[in-house]
């Protein structure tokens, strides 16, 4: 029997043929060392590119590396989205395939995620370092909306790259726009939440695919859905069952 998977690298791709190879390569330089099992999950969003035969190529010399193609282009939440229905890991870490996001933060995740349910990056130190004040400001503006409407804390909740316990997001519901918010949908569920600073480095090749517009309004209208879902979700939990087929051992 094959031993069970402890972590799930997922990531949304749409025109990373450039960075494939690089990502997968640092990917294992930060989980070998640890001798845990693990899985990278990437969907490529209908890419124009080379990716998906990048993806074959990688899969077919290493059985880890799993891949999945959407029959259209469906947008990062739906990418992200359905990396993360693929997985198969106790754990699943999200992050960018463009090396942004660096691989190598994943050991702080998973020792900070043995006291939390939901461990997110926070970029803000390493960000005001590289980025221009333009994005730096529009990522600004994008979290202080997010949290104002939301009521939340998380002090980088448009960072992608987050680390949490697979039953987080068992009952998650999927829309556009989702990957935005999922701290605050993972704590609507009771789950505890977390932040760990992490780094973000310039993209080294392809094309970004937001800019200030997206980055900061776009979800404008997405936040009154999550708002509504805040203020009408409640959890319950079942005392005693009887007659279920799982409790006749």
């Amino acid at each position: 029997m094959a031993e069970p998977v402890t972590l799930s690298v997922v990531a949304p791709c749409h025109n990373e043929e450039k960075n494939l190879a690089p990502f997968v390569t640092a990917i294992r330089a930060a989980l070998d060392p640890l001798k845990i099992s693990y899985e990278i999950v990437i969907t490529d969003d209908r890419s124009s590119d080379c990716s998906w035969e990048i993806l074959s190529e990688l899969g077919a010399k290493d059985s880890r590396i799993r891949a999945v193609r959407l029959a259209k282009n469906s947008g990062q939440s739906a990418a992200v989205w359905a990396a993360i229905k693929n997985a198969t890991g106790k754990y699943i870490a999200t992050l960018d395939a463009d090396l942004q996001n660096d691989p190598a933060d994943l050991p702080q995740f998973l020792d900070a995620i043995k006291n939390s349910d939901c461990v997110c990056g926070n970029r803000k130190a390493s960000r005001a370092k590289g980025d221009s004040v333009i994005r730096q400001l529009s990522s600004k503006i994008a979290n202080g909306i997010r949290n104002w409407m939301t009521h939340e804390t998380v002090t980088d909740s448009a960072c992608g790259y987050r680390m949490f316990r697979r039953e987080c997001v068992a009952d998650l519901k999927f829309f556009k726009g989702m990957h935005r918010f999922m701290p605050t949908l993972i704590k609507i569920e009771g789950y505890r939440i977390t932040e760990i600073p992490v780094r973000h480095h310039p993209r080294a090749a392809g094309v970004s695919h937001y800019g200030v517009w997206n980055r900061a309004f776009a979800a404008f209208y997405d936040l009154f859905a999550v708002r509504w879902m805040q203020k009408r979700m409640f959890q319950f939990s079942v005392a005693e069952r009887l007659n279920f087929p799982a409790d006749e051992k």
